[in-house]
């Protein structure tokens, strides 16, 4: 019996730390592009600026969380704040949404607020791009890079992937 536990126990630590690499993903430019053309619908006009505000604030890392000056932390793949969209341990803010929430591998929700936020602030709101991203020569050629124009979204008969 003493054996079957030695052996359970580092299995089990070692499932524990799979499901933990599985929670978050760190993207690659033309994936996340990919993804957020044919799962979430994204205007193809603005698709640069998003990607390049992504690899400017979170280097495409869904699980990246950044401390900020005012107590506060920006999350996930979009650097959502914790001060105004969202709150640290339960559902609040102006997305209604857990921080926590931000930083693991399910971008839908990040992206509904993020949206909100672009809508309300523009790109401008992201520091990230502000510096980076504001002039448009700075921007990614996704056409070029990424085949742009062979991307749509993907329908299901319920509508799009991830809006079902």
């Amino acid at each position: 019996m003493k054996a079957l536990w030695l052996w359970l126990i580092p299995v089990s630590v070692l499932f524990l730390l799979g499901l933990e690499q599985v929670e978050s993903k760190k993207y690659q430019r033309c994936e996340l592009t990919r993804v957020l053309v044919e799962n979430y619908n994204f205007d193809k006009t603005f698709l640069s600026n998003w990607i390049c505000l992504v690899e400017h604030e979170s280097e495409l890392n869904t699980s990246k969380i950044t401390p900020k000056e005012n107590n506060s932390k920006n999350y996930g793949l979009f650097q959502i704040n914790s001060k105004n969209y969202c709150s640290e341990g339960r559902k609040g803010g102006q997305c209604n949404k857990k921080c926590e929430d931000f930083s693991n591998d399910d971008i839908g929700d990040d992206i509904v607020c993020a949206k909100m936020i672009q809508e309300r602030e523009g790109f401008k709101y992201w520091k990230g791009w502000d510096r980076f991203c504001r002039n448009p020569q700075n921007l990614p050629n996704l056409r070029v890079a990424c085949n742009l124009r062979s991307l749509s979204p993907l329908r299901t008969p319920r509508g799009f992937l991830g809006h079902g």
